[in-house]
C-alpha cells in the first residue's frame, strides 16, 4: 500500500490538509498526519484542532511515497522553518519521488530548493518564492518533473485527485470523482 505523509505545523489551513488526507484515504491510500515535535495536536489557522497519527521524527524518505505539505501562512512558516521536513524534501526530491504542495506551501519548497520551474501557489505566494514560472491561475494543478503543486483551500479537492491519479492510477481517479460528485475539476 502506497505510504504518504501530510506534516501539520501549528497555523496549518484546515480544508487543505483535510480534504488531502480525507481523499487520499478513500483511495486506500496510507496518509499519515504527522506533527512537527511529539506534540501531536495541533491547532490549525482557524481554530480547528486535529490529533496527528504520529510524530515526524524517524520518518525516512526510502519509507515513503510521497509526501504532502498543506498551506496556511503559520503552518508554512514553520514548514520551511524545520529542519526535519527541509532534509525530508530533499531527500524526496534526491529520489526523485512526489513531492506536493499547496497555497502558500509551495514556499517551504522553495526553501528547500525543491520547488521546480513550473509552479502555482496562492496568489502573492509567488512574490515571497521569486521564481520565474509561476503560472498563476491558469491551471488549478501544475506538476513539474516530481512537484505537484496547487492554488489554496478552493483547489484541495482536486489536487487531491491529482495526487490519486498519480498515486493510484485513472481508474481510481474517476472512481472517486464521480462518488465525490466532483464536476470542476
Amino acid at each position: 500500500m502506497p505510504k504518504i505523509i501530510v506534516p501539520i505545523a501549528s497555523g496549518f489551513e484546515e480544508i487543505e490538509a483535510i480534504t488531502i488526507v480525507d481523499v487520499l484515504r478513500r483511495a486506500d491510500i496510507l496518509t499519515l498526519m504527522v506533527s512537527l515535535d511529539e506534540k501531536r495536536e495541533v491547532m490549525g489557522a482557524n481554530g480547528i484542532r486535529v490529533m496527528c497519527d504520529q510524530s515526524i521524527e524517524g520518518i525516512t524518505a526510502e519509507a515513503l511515497d510521497m509526501i504532502i505539505l498543506p498551506g496556511g501562512w503559520g503552518g508554512t512558516d514553520r514548514l520551511a522553518e524545520d529542519t526535519k521536513v527541509q532534509t525530508l524534501l530533499k531527500e524526496m526530491d534526491a529520489l526523485n519521488k512526489p513531492i506536493g504542495a499547496i497555497c502558500a506551501a509551495p514556499f517551504a519548497l522553495h526553501t528547500a530548493g525543491v520547488l521546480k520551474e513550473n509552479y502555482t501557489c496562492y496568489p502573492s505566494t509567488e512574490e515571497k518564492i521569486c521564481l520565474k514560472g509561476y503560472l498563476g491561475d491558469a491551471n488549478k494543478v501544475v506538476e513539474d518533473a516530481n512537484v505537484m503543486t496547487s492554488r489554496g483551500p478552493g483547489t484541495a479537492i482536486c489536487f487531491a485527485l491529482e495526487i490519486v491519479r498519480k498515486i493510484k492510477g485513472q481508474e481510481m481517479y474517476e472512481t472517486l470523482k464521480a462518488g465525490l460528485l466532483v464536476d470542476f475539476c
